[in-house]
């Protein structure tokens, strides 16, 4: 009977057996050889930015890095003892731990003393599930004290005073970055200050620290230093990663969560140009979820190149100028709030910008120090004074209030409760040419009262229709792109600020740049409308879009060349415009001009205007200068805005708005001049060099 139970016992085992190998067999060998592949995307360097001509302005610099990538089943544990073993071979920053991260690594590499901080019935609350690991972790938190002296940081419990040593600190500032990275993607550990020895042990222990590599990153590098740094913007560090507020969008379009991005202005706007195509790597896993092999699919390709409008050589001098002349201003009496100034240069015809300079002065440790703030050309506004004056003119006729060649009596205004206004002296009979050539106030007055329906009489009131011709001012302005955005490819642009409040004086004031404000880079664009001929041109800082290239110093095929894009054509006749164009050159070429004693000499034919505006500038009365240009008269090629906010604290001062604008288009033109000879002898050079040849060639 016995025998024939095991018999049967084995009988069945067999049929067992065999219904698992030959029924199921396959099906089971199939789940024990399953992989899963996961395809992550490794970032590239991004592209760089040139300028005009070819110089680089921001580059790639190539830094050894050493990474870390955890499985999906990695573990603290495992991370904690790779990051022991590295921590023998690197040293990190570990100047930004926090209190938290320090008892984290502790209850990590404590756990018994971590599990005893928790009473037994807190621990019978948790086995029933009235407390979750949350709670627990939260009741451990409270139980642990940070106490620091002047070097260490010192742990306390009620089991016992643990004080981190400096290798202590070393493990948890590498731990740390290994929980910063996310699943098969690779993690910087440390990129900046990797030393050749650091670099070569960690590489030659790399199969003891698993998931650890060795491998070449890029930090972005400038160099021209800060010149136009504000404007090219910031990258976000591997261990920022992408922005919180933009996370989700960024996920979505293919990003990691660790990639770097840009986080600001010209490196923010082209984003997707500049980040490149990333490489594509397929990561096999097998079932326990451990890493079985890594495929590159494809490779990745550095970003594309931007080829800026700027000229560096010019941006340069013409920052060397505004500091000069900054540093020379603020010797004078009653400036002590000028703190800044400003110039735009632009191509009127096609938009492009060849200078966007902006300095600021600023305190550092008690010193006053300059700093880069070229993005103040399109982030701050400003009363402009008297260089509006060609806008209010061209409204004049439109509006039907003057026609080319009226003539005003330019006397002492005395409205009934209001304060004497008048020009800054009497000119008597003048025409429109003559009021932009002196820059008077009454002649502009005069045109807009006619313009809102009103009758000047002296010490009577003026009635006006002042919601109407408040509105048609600001939208005619708004057609030269004074107190609209410009449309430059640059986030944050502001439109200036229109007051609110509508008086008869206020409306007189707006005609000639004393209640709404203005950006550098909106004078900009107004004076190159005069300039071309009444069409107002979309401003643009990115000239071409280019393929990288495999050697670093060249550029590569065009992909995008942004072509000039015309905004709107202002409502002027063309022989309106010419008459303000006639204006502007009296001003800084005709005898009596406000400009032309600054411009005496000059053989680039400049015309343009000049203003002063009464401000406030932290409660304190200040004066605002600013200037407009354009250059040559009878066939502009560039045009020139320049603001010096705060100038001075009086009724009279310095005129350095004028200073800089002379010495910024006399160096625009001598560079012009430099550019033609050194191109003109170089050309000789090559024909020589030929005809020589030649010579030789006949002579054998």
């Amino acid at each position: 009977m016995l025998f024939f139970v095991v018999f049967l016992l084995f009988s069945v085992l067999i049929l067992k057996l065999g219904v698992v190998q030959i029924v199921y067999g396959d099906d089971y060998k199939r789940e024990l050889q399953r992989t899963d592949a996961v395809t992550t995307s490794n970032p590239v360097p991004r592209g760089k930015m040139f300028d005009r001509n070819g110089k680089v302005i921001v580059d790639n610099t190539p830094l050894n890095a050493i990474t870390y990538t955890k499985s999906q089943t990695t573990n603290q544990t495992e991370m904690l003892k790779t990051a022991e073993h590295l921590s023998n071979l690197i040293t990190v920053d570990t100047s930004k731990l926090r209190d938290r991260d320090y008892v984290d690594f502790w209850i990590l590499k404590n756990p018994k003393k971590a599990k005893n901080l928790i009473t037994k019935k807190e621990w019978a609350q948790y086995y029933a599930k009235k407390l979750d690991d949350k709670q627990i972790y939260n009741l451990q938190l409270k139980r642990i004290k940070i106490t620091h002296d002047a070097n260490n940081k010192i742990l306390v419990t009620k089991i016992e005073n643990y004080t981190f040593s400096n290798h202590d600190r070393n493990i948890l500032g590498i731990l740390k970055q290994f929980n910063n990275g996310y699943a098969l993607t690779p993690q910087i550990v440390k990129n900046l200050g990797v030393t050749p020895e650091e670099y070569a042990v960690v590489s030659e222990n790399l199969d003891n620290l698993a998931g650890v590599d060795t491998t070449t990153d890029w930090e972005r590098s400038y160099v021209f230093g800060d010149t136009l740094k504000t404007v090219l913007g910031d990258v976000s560090t591997s261990e920022q990663g992408l922005p919180k507020e933009q996370l989700d969008e960024y996920l979505a379009r293919d990003y990691n969560r660790n990639d770097r991005v840009g986080t600001s202005y010209l490196e923010m706007q082209y984003e997707d140009v500049l980040q490149g195509q990333k490489e594509k790597v397929k990561n096999v896993t097998d079932k326990s979820g451990k890493l079985v092999s890594t495929d590159v699919v494809s490779e990745g390709q550095r970003g594309k190149d931007l080829v800026l409008t700027i000229d560096m050589d010019l941006q340069q001098q013409v920052e060397k100028i505004i500091e000069e002349e900054l540093w020379k201003a603020k010797q004078d009496p009653n400036t002590g709030l000028l703190d800044r100034a400003f110039v735009v240069l632009m191509n009127p015809h096609t938009g492009e910008i060849l200078t966007m300079a902006g300095k600021q002065i600023v305190k550092e440790n008690g010193k006053p120090v300059m700093k880069d703030f070229a993005l103040g050309t399109i982030t701050t506004s400003y009363n402009v004074g008297s260089a509006v004056k060609g806008a209010t003119v061209l409204t004049g006729y439109e509006t039907g209030a003057i026609h080319p060649g009226s003539t005003q009596l330019d006397e002492p205004l005395l409205i009934k409760g209001t304060p004497m206004k008048k020009s800054y002296k009497t000119f008597g009979n003048i025409n429109d040419l003559t009021a932009l050539q002196v820059s008077s106030n009454v002649y502009m007055w005069k045109t807009v009262i006619a313009m809102a329906g009103g009758h000047y009489v002296p010490n009577q009131p003026l009635d006006l229709n002042l919601s109407k011709t408040f509105n048609t001012m600001r939208q005619s302005f708004s057609q030269f792109g004074l107190g609209s955005r410009t449309g430059i490819d640059l986030p944050n642009e502001t439109i200036g600020y229109s007051g609110p409040e509508q008086k008869p004086g206020l409306l007189l004031d707006l005609a000639i740049g004393q209640y709404d404000t203005y950006t550098p880079m909106q004078l900009a664009q107004y004076v190159s409308t005069i300039a071309n001929g009444g069409y107002r041109v979309q401003p643009h800082i990115v000239k071409e879009i280019r393929d990288p290239e495999l050697n670093n110093n060249e550029l590569g095929p065009i992909v995008e060349e942004i072509q000039p894009k015309i905004l709107n054509r202002i409502d002027a006749q063309d022989d309106w415009i010419k008459r303000v164009q006639e204006g502007f050159r009296m001003v800084m070429q005709t005898q009596g001009g406000t400009a032309t004693s600054y411009f005496q000499g000059v053989d680039y034919s400049p015309a343009g205007k000049t203003g002063t505006a009464q401000a406030f500038d932290h409660g304190q009365p200040v004066m605002n200068l600013s200037l407009v240009s354009f250059a040559p008269f009878d066939n502009p090629e560039v045009a020139m805005a320049v603001v010096v906010p705060s100038a001075y604290q009086a009724a009279t001062g310095h005129s350095y708005n004028d200073f800089i604008g002379r010495r910024v288009l006399d160096a625009y033109f001598n560079l012009k001049k430099q550019r033609q000879q050194e191109s003109q002898n170089a050309a000789t050079t090559a024909q020589n060099s030929g005809n020589a040849a030649a010579n030789q060639q006949a002579g054998h």
